[in-house]
C-alpha cells in the first residue's frame, strides 16, 4: 500500500507547480482540440457528400500540410512582432470563421484553396503557443508544461471524433463545421479573458533580452530540425501504414486495431507526466534521452519483423509509445533552449514546420514504400532511418558543444 501511495503522490506532484496561465492555456487547448471534428471525417465528407475521388482527396490533404507549413512560419513571424497572446487569439478567431465558411465551399480547386487558407490561419497558433509557454513557465517547468499541453491535445483528439460521429448521425456534416468553429471561438475567449498581456520582448531569455541570432543561420539547430523531421516520418507510420499491416498481415479486426492504437493514448495519459518528471529529477542529459527515444521506436519496428506474433504487436506499441513520450517533450525542450539565442517565434516556428514537413512526406512515402517493397522491407527501412537519427544526435551534441560557427545573424 505504501508503494501505491508513494506512486500516486509522485504522479500527482508531476502536475504541481504550474501557474494559472499554463492551466488556462492547457484548458483552452483541450477545448480547441476536443472540437476537432472536421479533420477526422474529412475524407468521408469529401467522397460521400461532395463526390470527389480518392486522388482529389489526397491533393486536398496535401493542401492541409502546405497550409500548416505556411501558417507555422507566419505565426512565428507575427509572434516575434506582436507577442503570443494576440496571435493565439487571432488564429483561433479567424480559423473559427474559416470553418464556418468552408462548409459552403464546393468544387475541388476551391476546396483546396479553402483548406490551405484554413490551415494557414489555424497553425499560426502553434509557434505562438510554444512561445507562450516560455512566458508563463520558468525554464525548469517548460518540458513538463509542454507535456501537460500534449495530454490536453491527446485527450481532446480522443473525444472529438466520438462527438463528431454523434453530430453526423443527428445533424449531418454541416454540424461538424459549426462545432469546430464554436470551440475555436470558445478557446479564443478563454485565452483573451484569462491570459495576462505580455510584451513580445518579455519572453526572450536572458537579463538583457538582446539575443538576436537567426535560426536560419544556426547550423546545429538546422541539423536538429532535420533529425526531428526524419525521426517523425517513421513514427507517423503507426497512424497510417501500421494499421493496414495489422489488418492485412495479422488479420486483426477494426475493434482490435482500435484497442491497439488506443493503448498508445492511454499509456501517454497515465505515464507521460511522471516519466518526464523522473527524467528531469534524475538529471538525464537531453541528448541521451533523445537517442534512447529514437532507438526505442526503432526497436518497435524491428519487433514487427523479428517476432511476427500478435502478442508482440502490443510490445512493439509499448516501445513506440515510450519513445514518443521521451522524444516530443524533450525535442521541444531543446528547441526552447536554443531559442534563447534569438527570436523565439522564429525558432519555434521552424520546429513546428519540421513536424509539418514530416506529415506532408511521411504518410504517402510509407504507403508507397509498402506498395513497392512490402511491409517487411519498409519496417527495416524505418528502423534504419531511426538508427541513423541516433547517430546524427551524436553529431549534433558535438556540434552544440563546439559553440557557434555559422550561427551569426
Amino acid at each position: 500500500m505504501n508503494a501505491l501511495a508513494n506512486a500516486y503522490r509522485y504522479y500527482a506532484a508531476s502536475f504541481a507547480g504550474f501557474s494559472r496561465s499554463i492551466w488556462l492555456l492547457t484548458f483552452a487547448t483541450f477545448v480547441n482540440r476536443a472540437g476537432t471534428m472536421v479533420v477526422p471525417f474529412l475524407s468521408l465528407y469529401l467522397t460521400k457528400d461532395m463526390g470527389l475521388t480518392l486522388e482529389q482527396v489526397g491533393w486536398i490533404m496535401s493542401c492541409f500540410g502546405a497550409g500548416s507549413v505556411v501558417g507555422s512560419w507566419l505565426g512565428g513571424r507575427l509572434t516575434d512582432r506582436w507577442g503570443h497572446r494576440p496571435v493565439m487569439v487571432g488564429a483561433l478567431v479567424t480559423s473559427g470563421l474559416a470553418f464556418i465558411g468552408l462548409q459552403y465551399v464546393r468544387g475541388f480547386l476551391p476546396f483546396c484553396a479553402g483548406v490551405f487558407a484554413l490551415m494557414v490561419l489555424s497553425d499560426a497558433f502553434r509557434p505562438a503557443m510554444f512561445v507562450a509557454i516560455r512566458g508563463y513557465a520558468p525554464p525548469d517547468q517548460r518540458t513538463r508544461a509542454v507535456t501537460l499541453i500534449r495530454l490536453a491535445i491527446n485527450l481532446g483528439f480522443s473525444l472529438g471524433p466520438a462527438f463528431g460521429g454523434f453530430i453526423i448521425a443527428h445533424g449531418g456534416f454541416a454540424g461538424l463545421f459549426w462545432a469546430d468553429a464554436l470551440t475555436c471561438l470558445a478557446a479564443a475567449l478563454i485565452l483573451w479573458s484569462g491570459l495576462p498581456r505580455m510584451d513580445a520582448r518579455s519572453v526572450k531569455a536572458g537579463s538583457d533580452g538582446a539575443a538576436t541570432a537567426s535560426p536560419y543561420r544556426d547550423g546545429p539547430y538546422l541539423l536538429f530540425l532535420v533529425i526531428v523531421a526524419l525521426s517523425s516520418i517513421p513514427f507517423l507510420q503507426y497512424f497510417s501504414s501500421v494499421p493496414l499491416f495489422y489488418s492485412q498481415v495479422h488479420g486483426l479486426s477494426e475493434e482490435t486495431i482500435g484497442l491497439l492504437l488506443g493503448s498508445n493514448g492511454l499509456l501517454i495519459f497515465l505515464t507521460e507526466m511522471p516519466l518526464v518528471r523522473l527524467c528531469e529529477d534524475r538529471r538525464f542529459r537531453v541528448h541521451t534521452i533523445l537517442r534512447v527515444s529514437v532507438l526505442l521506436i526503432a526497436i518497435s519496428f524491428a519487433l514487427l519483423n523479428l517476432v511476427p506474433t500478435v502478442a508482440f504487436l502490443w510490445v512493439g506499441m509499448m516501445f513506440m509509445t515510450v519513445g514518443e513520450m521521451l522524444f516530443f517533450p524533450f525535442t521541444n525542450r531543446m528547441a526552447n533552449e536554443r531559442a534563447d539565442r534569438g527570436r523565439p517565434g522564429a525558432y519555434m516556428a521552424l520546429y513546428t514546420i519540421a513536424w509539418s514537413v514530416a506529415h506532408i512526406v511521411g504518410h504517402s512515402l510509407g504507403l508507397n514504400l509498402i506498395a513497392w517493397a512490402g511491409y517487411t522491407s519498409t519496417w527495416w527501412i524505418c528502423a534504419a532511418v531511426l538508427v541513423v537519427c541516433a547517430g546524427l544526435l551524436v553529431v549534433l551534441e558535438r556540434r552544440m558543444q563546439e559553440g557557434p560557427r555559422s550561427d551569426a545573424p
